[in-house]
């Protein structure tokens, strides 16, 4: 890790050593946001923002995300945890303390196109991805040399179908090791077994160079080339067992035409899928996500 890194990083962890965020998820019911209000201001916190949706005023789901300020968070975290559990019961909550400080451990996989690894790298050398890289794993050697000139473990791991499970072993064995909260797959182009995926639900944020659910699976810019279509996307989801169907975070577009061939709209594409990744990405770390059935509430 370089100076300036290090140093975004001190600044973020010292800044927001009394920040925390609430995320909750229940049914809709009058009197939610007053007792949670009331609940932070009896806990001598000071709300920055707030933000709720629901799905039906009328006993559909609602969903709410707090930041709030707390002088001597550290303090007092366990005990204000301790005290929302009857306010979680009484509303049947889904709810969740996350202490901005503290932050998440992110495993990256890659296979042989960097261009959406190298966005995250750039975004994290700049202090715009506030995360700890914790290695960088990846079944071709293509970017050992950029991931490790910045301090960031590089583990190269061959992996194709027929050696799936022991590959997997290997992986879970060096998430656990390094006590990985998220897991970026940045194009890479393996599919993951439900033994996998189970053990990261809504934790294994993928790229689809697609904007679903149009092309689904393998090779999509043959096909829109093929279909012709006029516009080309980048999808940014939550990985299940379902292929390319999980839950979307974001997405984005790009225009083609007759013009364009399949290698300048793969060039198109690769500029929409950096960003659209880079969002989602940060969207998780800064816990702006609540994913409901098969849907995200992105706050």
């Amino acid at each position: 890790m370089n100076h300036f890194m290090k140093k975004s990083i001190d600044h973020f962890k010292t800044e927001n050593e009394n920040k925390a965020r609430l995320l909750i998820k229940c049914p809709d019911q009058p009197g939610i946001v007053a007792t949670v209000s009331d609940f932070l201001y009896r806990n001598g916190a000071n709300i920055i923002t707030s933000d709720q949706y629901t799905l039906n005023p009328d006993g559909g789901q609602f969903f709410m995300r707090i930041e709030f300020y707390c002088p001597q968070l550290g303090e007092k975290a366990e005990q204000i945890e301790q005290a929302f559990q009857p306010i979680g019961e009484q509303f049947a909550m889904n709810w969740q303390f996350v202490y901005v400080s503290q932050l998440k451990n992110v495993a990256i996989f890659v296979s042989n196109e960097p261009h959406c690894l190298m966005e995250l790298l750039w975004e994290y050398q700049s202090g715009g991805l506030m995360a700890n890289i914790a290695l960088v794993i990846s079944n071709h050697e293509t970017a050992r040399e950029t991931v490790e000139s910045l301090g960031i473990p590089f583990y190269y791991i061959p992996a194709n179908k027929d050696i799936r499970k022991q590959v997997e072993e290997k992986q879970l064995q060096l998430l656990k090791d390094y006590e990985v909260d998220v897991i970026v797959l940045a194009r890479y182009m393996q599919i993951l077994t439900s033994d996998f995926v189970k053990n990261y639900e809504n934790r294994i944020i993928n790229i689809h160079h697609s904007f679903l659910p149009a092309f689904v699976g393998a090779k999509p810019y043959e096909r829109a080339y093929e279909r012709g279509v006029k516009m080309i996307g980048a999808t940014s989801h939550y990985v299940t067992n379902d292929l390319d169907e999980g839950p979307i975070i974001e997405q984005d577009i790009g225009r083609v035409d007759h013009r364009d061939n399949i290698a300048k709209m793969k060039k198109i594409g690769q500029a929409i899928e950096r960003v659209v990744l880079s969002r989602a990405v940060k969207w998780h770390l800064e816990d702006r996500i609540i994913v409901y059935q098969n849907k995200t509430i992105v706050f």
